[in-house]
């Protein structure tokens, strides 16, 4: 993945500086920058993930895993076992909406489908070696176990508070089209045309998305200068937690992309926990994301959503303040 970054980076570097001649210092060509590097590698890895998930749930046995998920849906097992999947995948938020989607059109239940979708950008392994080298173990210990923690906890209120109900239409006639389902003996190449019909109608949904959220994403990384958030969210302010996560929100970073933000943001002296609440708001509650979560969700689950994980990300900002 990190390769992959470096690739497109260059790529982005050569179209912008080299082929368009902009200015490397300017904000404009900053921000086109950005949105190449980005969009290229979000929408690959969203056809990708797309693919992939089509092809394993045709060949999962989803019944009995969405039984044993259910049966273990008041314990707080599935959330468990979802959040640790989304610790392990290397997705930011708006590629983990993919997965998500296939495991609502699995059925699996809400809350489950949400631990994955909150912990997955949160927790991210190249993110956790940049991490201990810089703050030591205990902290990424700490940061590792705070993204578990938030997703079950998370999708464990969500579910709670009856935002099942409150998915996307065309979620819902997915869920009523596989009520039942019998084993399916074709082989990949057999089924792959219903997958390849299936991938296609679900990128057709998101990539609109995509493109908008990362402009948006891409415009405020280009424009708002980072002397900005060290005025809002310094030492002296009591309020900087909850004010560093409402102003991660609009940015779109990946949880490599956005340590060197907050490396520079505590060199500056603002607290490793509202550094790192920063960190989460703009991971795990991006702006791109609410604008593709509109075509999975309705408005009441999304506001239930970015409510719950915010005031969970607060909290452990202030636990880290605490702490450390």
């Amino acid at each position: 993945m990190e390769k992959l970054t470096e690739l497109l980076s260059s790529f982005s570097d050569y179209i912008v500086f080299e082929l368009l001649g902009l200015d490397q210092s300017g904000l404009f060509a900053t921000a086109l920058q950005y949105f190449i590097a980005t969009f290229i590698l979000i929408a690959f890895l969203v056809v990708i993930v797309t693919y992939v998930m089509g092809i394993i749930t045709s060949y999962l046995p989803m019944d009995k895993i969405r039984d044993y998920l259910e049966r273990n849906k008041k314990s707080g097992l599935g959330n468990i076992l979802a959040s640790l999947l989304g610790a392990i995948t290397p997705f930011c938020s708006c590629s983990s909406i993919p997965l998500f989607v296939g495991m609502m059109q699995a059925r699996i239940p809400l809350g489950i489908a949400l631990s994955f979708l909150i912990t997955s950008p949160l927790v991210n392994e190249i993110a956790i070696v940049l991490f201990w080298v810089s703050y030591g173990w205990k902290v990424t210990v700490i940061y590792i176990l705070s993204g578990i923690v938030l997703g079950v906890i998370g999708g464990i209120i969500l579910d709670k508070m009856g935002m099942s109900a409150h998915i996307a239409e065309w979620l819902k006639q997915l869920h009523s089209k596989t009520e039942k389902t019998i084993e399916d003996k074709r082989s990949l190449k057999q089924k792959f045309p219903e997958i390849h019909k299936e991938a296609l109608s679900t990128l057709k949904k998101l990539v609109p998305y995509i493109f908008i959220g990362i402009g948006i994403g891409s415009f405020i990384h280009g424009y708002v200068p980072q002397s900005f958030f060290e005025t809002y969210i310094s030492k002296s302010n009591p309020f900087a937690v909850p004010i560093a996560v409402i102003m991660g929100i609009p940015l779109y970073i990946d949880a490599v992309g956005v340590l060197p933000v907050v490396e520079a943001l505590v060199d500056k002296g603002v607290p490793l926990g509202t550094a790192i609440a920063f960190m989460m708001g703009s991971i795990g509650l991006s702006l791109p994301e609410a604008l593709l979560l509109k075509k999975v969700m309705q408005k009441k689950l999304i506001i239930a959503f970015f409510s719950v994980i915010g005031l969970g990300m607060i909290i452990s900002g202030y636990v880290f303040n605490l702490l450390f």
